[in-house]
């Protein structure tokens, strides 16, 4: 066979390969192939655990999926607090499509200067960064209108409050992360909480979920909750309270509205108060629920815990004549006066007049510890049984380091301290015939069986005691009330500037109860510092009551007693204080 001309004709081609060369090309590659086995080998058979690893860690993602946060619901079923699903905005920084003029847009949508926005962006070694938190849906759509490529939205759950500033003490606030920063959100966050589920998921470089792995573990929404209080209840007497605070350009004020039945509280509101949504700026003023974290020495309302004590040690009876002139008395060489001299003085009228004098006479009668265990019994000194932050116990000191001066003005309500709403319960006493009655924030359909503290006829004579301070010739006519028979005791206290007390400086306080013959509600109401021109309880704080008393009352469906109008003298008799 003849060899083509190409072929004779090329040289590379004519002369003889080296039989070496090709042996060596062909173990080359040999080992090439030999070197991918081994490193195939040992990255899914010796390192497998380490390489599957680095592939969770770049594309395996655990994703939380949240629970419903429960419902906060006021005792007729009425929305105080209830979670609605609101857009929050994140990006990845290393897909960032860095347009200036569209970042401009952007930052200006989410309410902040260039400069932070990009500081947020800066490291494109992120894959994740929150920009911004439960923005409005109309916001969220116009940032989703740019377009900008790594920009990227996502469902979170924002806590709404219906009743805004009304019910904010009581209620309280969550915070971004949806867990309990105030109040029952706080006292019962767990429960309101529930327990969030988990997907595991892979996803691309982009965040798209490419696929589910593994088992899916659902979330527990959270329980509802159903508070005693009444939203129109509570609504109206922080509306009252607010009113008078302005009109007496006082610095703070409280109120606390009890069902004595069934310890139920139906309202509780503080001003100055916030808007939960709204929580800019705020100050520790706005936030303190001071109806249950202030303690202030009480005043005069102790003066019918006196007169009690006194009815069930024998020593008196209501028609007790006592000795009030010349209206002052010195013990240990201190003064003790009313603000009038009164001369002869019924027990009844002691307490209708508000007589310091007189009531000091009936507690030196008194053992000191009969006095202490009487104040320890309506729960004085002591913290109040609920599940709310911030409830404090006030400040009752052992009787055996009282002085004789001591015991005289604690029975008139100095050297001593509790909340306004220790006082409201203190006075369910009266109102439930002897009974103290335990309280709830939570809704009870049943009534609570009290802690007898006295005897019916006592507690019922002082609850008569009650009703003649506020008719005429008591210090708190204003406190009367269109329709309902009331009762009730004002407070008028100096407040404590370091080791003394304010000369100008008061608070204005009025306890009672409503009707009269059969209770059904305890209303306290505190006025701190009036400076309009007023200051004695019986001017600042009882209008407030007897508003109070008449709206709730109203709701209640509770008929009225009264078939007269209330009759309101113009000046009332002044406190001694």
């Amino acid at each position: 066979m003849s060899r083509s001309v190409a072929y004779t004709s090329s040289p590379l081609l004519a002369s003889k390969t080296p039989v070496w060369r090709s042996k060596f090309i062909v173990a080359a590659i040999a080992l090439g192939f030999a070197a991918l086995a081994g490193r195939a080998a040992w990255v899914q058979v010796f390192a497998n655990d380490f390489f599957q690893k680095q592939g969770q860690v770049r594309f395996a993602r655990t994703l939380e999926l949240p629970a419903n946060r429960g419902r906060i619901l006021d005792r007729n079923g009425l929305l105080l607090a209830t979670s609605v699903p609101v857009p929050s905005i994140w990006a990845i920084p290393e897909d960032l499509e860095r347009d200036k003029a569209k970042l401009a847009k952007l930052a200006r949508l989410l309410e902040m200067p260039l400069a932070e926005l990009e500081k947020k962006l800066e490291d494109e070694d992120k894959n994740f960064v929150w920009l911004k938190r439960q923005v409005d849906e109309a916001v969220a759509q116009q940032i989703a209108a740019l377009n900008i490529k790594g920009i990227y939205q996502r469902k979170e759950y924002k806590r709404q409050y219906p009743e805004g500033e009304a019910a904010a003490h009581v209620v309280g606030f969550t915070n971004v992360e949806d867990h309990g920063q105030e109040g029952m959100e706080l006292a019962f966050d767990k429960a309101l909480a529930g327990r969030p589920g988990s997907r595991r998921v892979i996803k691309d470089r982009l965040g798209r979920i490419v696929e589910d792995v593994g088992e899916q573990v659902p979330p527990v929404d959270g329980r509802d909750l159903q508070l005693s209080v009444d939203s129109k209840v509570q609504f109206f007497a922080y509306q009252k309270l607010r009113d008078a605070v302005l009109e007496n350009k006082a610095k703070a004020g409280s109120v606390v509205v009890l069902d004595v039945a069934s310890g139920e509280v139906l309202a509780l509101a503080n001003y100055p108060s916030y808007v939960p949504n709204k929580r800019q700026n705020l100050s520790g003023a706005q936030l303190r629920n001071r109806a249950l974290t202030d303690t202030f020495e009480p005043g005069s309302t102790m003066k019918p815990f006196i007169a009690a004590l006194a009815l069930e040690k024998g020593l008196v009876r209501p028609e007790t004549v006592i000795q009030t002139a010349p209206g002052r008395l010195t013990i240990g060489g201190s003064t003790i006066g009313d603000a009038h001299p009164h001369g002869l003085l019924t027990v009844n009228e002691i307490i209708q007049k508000s007589s310091n004098v007189g009531t000091v006479k009936m507690a030196m009668q008194l053992q000191p510890r009969d006095m202490w265990e009487m104040f320890s019994q309506v729960g004085l000194g002591q913290k109040p049984q609920l599940p709310f932050p911030g409830a404090v116990s006030g400040k009752l000191r052992p009787y055996k380091t009282w002085r004789p001066i001591e015991q005289a003005t604690m029975s008139y309500g100095y050297g001593l301290s509790g909340s306004l709403f220790q006082l409201a319960r203190a006075y369910t006493v009266f109102a439930r015939d002897g009974d103290l009655v335990p309280v709830t924030l939570l809704k009870s359909e049943d009534s609570a069986a009290g802690i007898r503290v006295l005897d019916p006829k006592n507690a019922q004579a002082v609850r008569h005691m009650l009703h003649l301070a506020t008719l005429s010739g008591g210090t708190a006519p204003k406190a009367q009330t269109m329709g309902y028979s009331v009762g009730g005791k004002t407070g008028t206290a100096h407040k404590q500037e370091g080791k003394g007390y304010a000369d100008k400086k008061y608070r204005g306080f009025f306890v009672g109860i409503a009707p009269v013959e059969k209770p059904r509600i305890v209303v306290a109401v505190m006025i701190d510092e009036p400076s309009g021109g007023k200051y004695f309880g019986g001017d600042v704080a009882a209008p407030v009551f007897s508003a109070t008393v008449q709206q709730t009352l109203r709701m209640l469906g509770v008929q009225p007693d009264m078939n007269v109008k209330p009759q309101i003298v113009v000046q009332a008799v002044e406190e001694s204080f």
